[in-house]
């Protein structure tokens, strides 16, 4: 059964087991090579999906350890380019499928070492499940923050072994990520900017997510861009506005100061999957443009 933070995120998203073994990992590795679409995310609208050429890229996917697990993730990068600038992709609960995999190639167009693992490689396969209710209450709920901001940090460490300047790094995720977003740029030292797309802002505290980006506002050690729709039927606008007044009332938290955010008044929940229905073509390619743009500002790229 779903807790009231697990419902929102059903909500938000609704318009569209394994166990640690080599099987596990194998199909956790397969979802993140960015192949397909997870079935949850039906319906897809693949007419509309923008497909980003991997030329002049270097890409693939490889498997970081932490605390003993093989961590899968893909990664796209200017081929041949070293000492870049490195941003961190975080998934929606579908998994990293080939929309987070073009994502990623389209911030390697832009310059960076860009890194998407797969955050549920533990828990289960998001492209295993045609039902968003049982992804979420077997998957999903199961995802500790704390194995998260780990496997981050993994990931972090990974950039900066294969040509990544860790004085650089951004991250930005989307829905569920969006929330990760906010609570790695509380958590992180080498994060410099952060961008959320419409993630949660606001829930209640349980043993594998104890803290929010609300209740985190005044930590944040890096500026975060909020990109949020107007329309958004999980994400009420009330809940952007308290985080606003809690990172300006953060008057000793240079990062919760330098904080924004951009309401696309017209844009559903997940505007920027270009995959599905929610799809809005302006917000999507305006938010990526300011995603870029504050990534540069404050001295990642």
């Amino acid at each position: 059964m779903l807790n009231q933070d697990q419902s929102q995120d059903f909500d938000a998203l609704l318009p569209g087991q394994s166990t640690v073994n080599g099987a596990s990992r194998r199909t956790a590795l397969k979802v993140a090579l960015g192949v397909g679409y997870a079935a949850t995310a039906m319906p897809i609208m693949a007419q509309t999906a923008i497909k980003t050429p991997a030329d002049g890229l270097t890409t693939g996917e490889s498997t970081f350890t932490v605390d003993g697990f093989s961590v899968p993730f893909f990664h796209a990068a200017p081929a041949g380019k070293k000492n870049l600038p490195v941003v961190l992709v975080i998934q929606e609960i579908f998994g990293v499928h080939e929309y987070i995999a073009d994502t990623c190639r389209r911030f390697a167009k832009a310059g960076y070492l860009a890194i998407a693992p797969e955050m549920f490689a533990r828990q289960g396969d998001p492209s295993s499940y045609g039902e968003m209710a049982k992804l979420m209450a077997e998957v999903v709920s199961k995802v500790p923050d704390a194995q998260v901001m780990k496997d981050l940090d993994g990931a972090v460490a990974w950039a900066g072994a294969n040509g990544g300047n860790l004085n650089k790094v951004a991250i930005t995720g989307f829905c569920w990520g969006g929330r990760i977003t906010w609570l790695y740029a509380a958590q992180s030292k080498n994060v410099k900017a952060g961008v959320a797309w419409y993630g949660r802002l606001v829930g209640n505290g349980t043993a594998l997510t104890p803290k929010h980006p609300l209740d985190l506002a005044a930590n944040l050690n890096a500026p975060v861009l909020g990109l949020y729709g107007g329309q958004d039927g999980g994400i009420p606008l009330t809940t952007v506005n308290q985080m606003k007044d809690a990172m300006a009332g953060a008057k000793g938290n240079a990062a919760a100061q330098a904080s924004e955010f951009v309401v696309y008044k017209d844009a559903p929940h997940a505007f920027h999957a270009d995959y599905r229905p929610s799809y809005r073509k302006d917000a999507a390619e305006d938010g990526f443009k300011r995603a870029l743009a504050w990534f540069k500002a404050n001295g990642v790229a």
